[in-house]
């Protein structure tokens, strides 16, 4: 695998999208229409939706039998194939699939193992970005950014918070830190290399992600890197369990900032966080496998390579 990838054509009005249904099925009120509004705004782009919304459907848990869920993701009948939901299921997909096929693949969450596959497999246009249930909740400049990578505009670096300073630029990852450590060690893992890293989770405790961090460096992986970044870990720390905070208060436990500041500050590599990635709303679509720079002492995460200008 060569960096950087080359990303897809950019869509045009009139394009096709193929929902994909590859991890868990939808249930609760209101993931119907959440599907919905997601579905309206990627039409009010001018893009085409491909195929009824695969809304009961179901094996278990799962949004349907691991073959369907595959042939949702190997259609390829349209330049995007676009993510309804993450939860869990999609990694079960990477045993029985030889490869992606060529296009734009959106997604976050569970659907991390799907992204990094392509990136593994040498292909561009994956995007850690919203998913179809979440997409109409983000606000107005996530949903713009998304749509100008799509459409192959120009986009605004991202500001965080330096941790470490320094500043490097490398090929880009992005993805959920517990479904990328489920990688480790297999062939959909992309190469990290002097990469810029880029992790987020939910509702993992401090030690947890203190666990995931130290298998990481454990396996030489997080060495390899020439910066890394951290989204928002919504549902992390334990700040709104006033036993916890005693327990904080008194030494006797890590705070989430503490944990991922301790693992990571001794990889003498810029480190940058409070990236608005992730779980919350307002989660910055990014491509991957392309070239940024990540600028621990501005605060700022940039793309360096154009993205394509039209076809």
């Amino acid at each position: 695998m060569a960096y950087p990838l080359t990303l897809p054509p950019p869509l045009r009005q009139g394009d096709a999208v193929r929902l994909v249904a590859a991890s868990s099925a939808l249930s609760g009120d209101g993931a119907g229409q959440r599907l919905r509004a997601g579905c309206d705004l990627l039409a009010s782009w001018g893009l085409q939706l491909l195929g009824p919304a695969p809304l009961e459907r179901h094996w278990g848990y799962l949004a349907g039998r691991d073959w369907q869920r595959r042939q949702d993701l190997l259609e390829a009948d349209a330049p995007l194939r676009a993510c309804v939901r993450g939860g869990w299921g999609a990694a079960r997909l990477l045993e029985r699939l030889e490869a992606l096929p060529a296009g734009w693949l959106l997604g976050f969450s569970d659907v991390t193992s799907l992204l990094w596959a392509q990136c593994a497999s040498g292909r561009g246009g994956a995007i850690h970005g919203p998913l179809l249930t979440s997409l109409a909740a983000e606000p107005a400049w996530s949903q713009e950014r998304l749509r100008r990578l799509l459409f192959g505009e120009p986009l605004a670096p991202l500001q965080g918070q330096g941790w470490r300073g320094g500043v490097a630029s490398g090929p880009l990852l992005v993805g959920n830190l517990t479904v990328a450590t489920h990688l480790l060690g297999s062939r959909h893992l992309p190469d990290l290399r002097g990469a810029i890293l880029i992790l987020e989770d939910v509702g993992e405790a401090p030690y947890r992600i203190e666990r995931l961090l130290t298998h990481w460096r454990l396996c030489g992986a997080l060495q390899q890197l020439a910066a890394i970044g951290f989204g928002s870990f919504s549902g992390c720390d334990d700040d709104d369990d006033p036993e916890a905070a005693q327990e904080l208060a008194a030494g006797r436990r890590f705070s989430l900032e503490q944990v991922l500041r301790e693992r990571s500050a001794d990889l003498a590599i810029p480190v940058l966080a409070g990236l608005p990635v992730g779980h919350l709303a307002g989660n910055a679509a990014l491509p991957l496998g392309v070239m940024a720079r990540l600028d621990a002492n501005a605060g700022s995460l940039e793309l360096l390579d154009p993205l394509p200008a039209g076809r």
